[in-house]
């Protein structure tokens, strides 16, 4: 049984649409185990209204909430009761498996490296999501939790992003594209120049090299390393546009009768083809290099995001992910 802690107070939508993607994990997989962290009242009265599992439901009570507008550092520290640290001190003490929480991504950063703390060795944790490619689905890491990296975290992120999409996601032996401006070895910041060569000498990844961003949807790359800068436009862009097309794509297909008619006949083909560039199908971002799991998911996330965010704890448990980074980056002497 996968024990997943879940702030249902954080987020534009909670507690409704956390605990709805909660119930609908449980249901749909019988591994899974949910903590509901949050004020109790209001989560036994949203739970009233779905028939669920209750053997494998319990309501942590936490009266404090931490918002987007609080310093996190402050607010982790001050506000003990609050469903983020009550629900990280439960993955802290082993009672639960993982966390997840839509709520403010600053707060959750902090409080998972003050409480449940780094793996030996790891410099940096960074946030790590799936976004789809044509090919299926690739590993953005970083995309928010470092914005001023150093060739050596970037190195970590890339021997751990292929970990997570080997062992998570099946993909075997996945390659590792760093982005940059342009496909030369010598193009690039400071940064990806002093990092090219280091990841070039690192015989337990598959790197291929640079990566232009407008490579990045044919899927040219398992998993593509940035510092959180780049990787946090990257991501906002890819929702941007996603979001633009669709509504384009809807504006054009019922312009005229006869598109409508046509519209009525792809339907079936393009409902597939835009849920396959549908962010929320992958869940959060998970943190990688922490003493536990930690799932970040968008703060706008429905139950759906929500869902799928708890659902992917399964393998990252199953496949012991944390133990293999431990074993993996238990010397790092080569990336000084």
């Amino acid at each position: 049984m996968v024990k997943v802690a879940v702030d249902a107070m954080g987020g534009d939508n909670a507690p409704a649409e956390i605990i709805k993607g909660a119930v609908d994990a449980a249901i749909e997989n019988p591994k899974i185990k949910i903590i509901l962290v949050g004020k109790q009242e209001n989560l036994s009265m949203e739970l009233k209204k779905y028939n669920y599992p209750k053997e494998r439901f319990e309501i942590i009570n936490a009266d404090e909430i931490i918002t987007n507008e609080e310093p996190p550092v402050i607010a982790i520290r001050s506000k003990k009761n609050s469903s983020i640290v009550t629900a990280l001190n439960l993955v802290k003490k082993g009672e639960a498996d993982a966390f997840i929480s839509a709520g403010s991504t600053g707060a959750v950063l902090v409080g998972a490296q003050l409480i449940i703390g780094r793996i030996k060795g790891i410099e940096r944790t960074p946030l790590a999501p799936l976004i789809p490619t044509t090919q299926g689905a690739s590993l953005l890491v970083d995309c928010g939790a470092n914005v001023d990296a150093k060739p050596s975290h970037l190195v970590q992120f890339a021997k751990m992003g292929s970990i997570y999409m080997e062992n998570v996601i099946g993909v075997k032996r996945p390659k590792v594209g760093i982005v940059n401006i342009g496909a030369e070895e010598e193009k690039g910041n400071l940064l990806v120049k002093e990092t090219y060569p280091l990841l070039k000498q690192c015989k337990d990844i598959h790197f291929i090299g640079n990566v232009e961003a407008r490579e990045i949807p044919n899927g040219i790359a398992d998993v593509i390393v940035c510092e959180a800068f780049v990787g946090n436009v990257i991501l906002k862009l890819y929702e941007g546009v996603a979001g633009a097309l669709i509504k384009q794509i809807k504006k054009g297909m019922t312009s005229t009768v006869l598109s409508t008619l046509g519209a009525a006949l792809v339907k079936p083909a393009l409902k597939k083809t835009l849920k396959d560039f549908d962010l929320s199908q992958y869940g959060g971002a998970p943190m990688l290099g922490l003493n536990g799991l930690v799932v970040k998911s968008h703060g706008s996330s429905n139950s759906i995001e929500i869902k799928n965010s708890i659902l992917q704890c399964i393998a990252f448990k199953e496949q012991d992910i944390n133990q293999k980074i431990r074993a993996n980056l238990s010397s790092q002497s080569d990336t000084k």
